[in-house]
């Protein structure tokens, strides 16, 4: 029976974007896909980001593939009104998917496209393990008296169920970080998390937040899984995108303890560029390799799509974001001709 995939194009380069990815699956096996609305597109439809109706068929599915939501067109600082971000929200709530997984390995051909030196990403290849759905994104706000409010809440369990799975992913060492000379919630977090560590055979260490995104840039190759918290894992994970050259390069997976992951790239809707076809689909092509490897347990196609974009991109690939000239349409018939 053909694993049954919701499709999310959502906003922006998102439809472009998808409508590669779709290709790329169709190369790759029999899969029954199911595309829904999203974001501001379900916005301007329905008056919500994400519909009761949406976020049924997605929990029903195999898998959840996500482009892209947001764009300026629903910017507001109104809180009564829907933003395309919850939807994205609204999922990862509903569907129990509190791991975030951002792998970061840079492409052989691309170490020339990072901002950093060659030899100081040489080698790199860490995951970024982020919880997501607790912390201050989650917690209580609001306004009063011309003051306003965020309320950052970790729970013991909470803690441990993230931390057991960056353990469960590292292969040399965990490096957990935290604000635990400062925050409360962050020395409850290096409390749980260190007496975890010594039920596991890798080496262990923590970082306070501001050096770890210091170290991030110094010495990204020392580092194998990176543990952190929602809003810190928010920011560090986009930091560490960029080691690759382009925040377009990254994909990503969020995933529960049970029922199906939702899988997107890293980067955002890129509304400037929406329709030009400028569009690079990498990250999102990462990302169904991605979903195919946690989502739908089929390495073996994982590892096929991986190695034909690393293929296509020594072969010359640059999208616009990347230095060159190839459109979406370019980049997907690249890859697929290395399938």
């Amino acid at each position: 029976m053909s694993a049954r995939i919701v499709t999310l194009p959502g906003d922006g380069i998102g439809p472009e974007i998808m409508a590669a990815a779709e290709q790329l699956l169709g190369k790759v096996g029999d899969f029954e896909l199911d595309e829904r609305l999203v974001g501001g597109a379900s916005i301007d439809e329905h008056g919500t980001a994400l519909t009761d109706e949406v976020l049924d068929a997605c929990k029903s599915a195999d898998a959840v593939l996500l482009a892209a939501v947001g764009g300026p067109k629903w910017d507001s600082t109104d809180p009564g009104k829907p933003r395309p971000e919850q939807g994205l929200l609204g999922l990862r709530k509903g569907l129990g998917l509190f791991a975030n997984l951002r792998p970061v390995r840079p492409s052989p051909a691309l170490l020339d496209a990072s901002p950093l030196r060659r030899d100081r990403i040489e080698g790199t290849d860490l995951l970024v393990v982020r919880e997501l759905t607790g912390g201050i994104y989650f917690g209580d706000k609001g306004r009063e008296n011309g003051s306003a409010f965020d309320t950052c809440v970790y729970s013991v369990a909470e803690i441990e169920r993230i931390a057991e799975v960056a353990f469960r992913f590292a292969r040399t060492k965990v490096t957990s970080v935290d604000k635990a000379n400062i925050l409360e919630t962050s020395r409850l977090w290096r409390e749980v998390v260190s007496g975890m560590a010594k039920e596991h055979d890798v080496y262990f260490e923590h970082l306070l937040v501001d050096n770890a995104a210091m170290q991030l840039l110094s010495r990204p190759v020392d580092f194998d899984v990176i543990l952190t918290e929602n809003m810190f894992g928010d920011i560090l994970s986009d930091e560490a995108a960029m080691l690759t050259g382009s925040i377009g390069m990254l994909p990503s997976a969020s995933v529960g303890s049970d029922g199906p992951g939702l899988f997107e790239p890293v980067h955002g809707s890129a509304p400037d560029i929406a329709g030009t076809g400028k569009a690079n689909p990498l990250a999102m092509f990462g990302s169904v390799a991605m979903m195919l490897r946690y989502g739908l347990g089929r390495e073996s196609e994982a590892v096929g799509i991986e190695s034909a974009i690393d293929r296509a991109l020594e072969a010359g690939l640059r999208t616009p974001d990347l230095g060159g000239d190839a459109t979406t349409e370019d980049a997907t018939k690249a890859v697929l001709s290395y399938l």
